[in-house]
């Protein structure tokens, strides 16, 4: 089953909590939150303040992707703020596997981000600390940026990765350019988590943009198999 997940990135921040409501209503599985800290990437966000306030408005898992240096400082931060999933860039990690399982002794999933540029081969002797890899498909620090299909081998051997060592239910998420046509692809190599933010957030209908990003990736995997 192919999850989605909106990027509140992309969403009006006057009013999140209502536009959290708004996905949650309209068919969403998790709530993606963007944590930039001008450092790592090039814009500053929101913190976990933001994420406290959220979690107090939504039953869905919170997954929070935290774009910024020195991670570690902030983790116990983002755990009691109510976040369900904490990914971390590979490239922000000094000891990837010591931040994997910090975060899982915080009683929450741990997840691994890779830019583009980074290979899957970074992972393989971290595979059993990892809940998640989020897969960038853009050079992450902005929204509304055009999907890279050069990440698509990447998610092909990292399901492979996966499967061959027996963890077989470690999500592969997949963020940036995600529409209804890139969200195909990208379920076709083996990712069951759509990151979208513009496609959901900008569309005049929320609703139908959800639906559209569920239903076109799984009729991919119904035509494939």
């Amino acid at each position: 089953m192919t999850l989605i997940a909106p990027s509140i990135l992309s969403a009006d921040f006057a009013r999140l909590g209502e536009e959290v409501a708004r996905v949650e209503a309209a068919g969403a599985d998790w709530i993606h939150v963007d944590v930039m800290d001008g450092h790592f990437v090039p814009n500053i966000t929101i913190g976990a303040p933001v994420v406290k306030a959220l979690r107090a408005v939504t039953k869905l898992p919170i997954d929070v992707h935290l774009m910024i240096s020195e991670p570690d400082r902030y983790l116990a931060d983002f755990a009691e703020a109510g976040s369900d999933y904490i990914t971390v860039h590979q490239e922000a990690c000094h000891h990837l596997q010591r931040t994997l399982s910090h975060i899982r002794s915080l009683g929450k999933k741990a997840g691994v981000a890779l830019n583009p540029a980074t290979s899957e081969e970074t992972l393989r002797y971290v595979l059993a600390d990892i809940d998640l890899v989020l897969v960038m498909s853009v050079n992450p620090g902005f929204g509304g940026q055009k999907f890279l299909d050069t990440v698509l081998d990447k998610i092909d051997n990292l399901r492979r990765m996966f499967d061959e060592a027996g963890h077989k239910d470690v999500h592969i998420s997949v963020d940036g350019g995600i529409n209804s046509d890139t969200g195909k692809l990208v379920v076709d190599k083996g990712a069951d988590v759509l990151v979208a933010g513009n496609f959901i957030y900008k569309a005049k209908d929320i609703n139908q943009a959800v639906k559209d990003l569920k239903t076109k990736s799984e009729e991919k995997i119904k035509a494939s198999r």
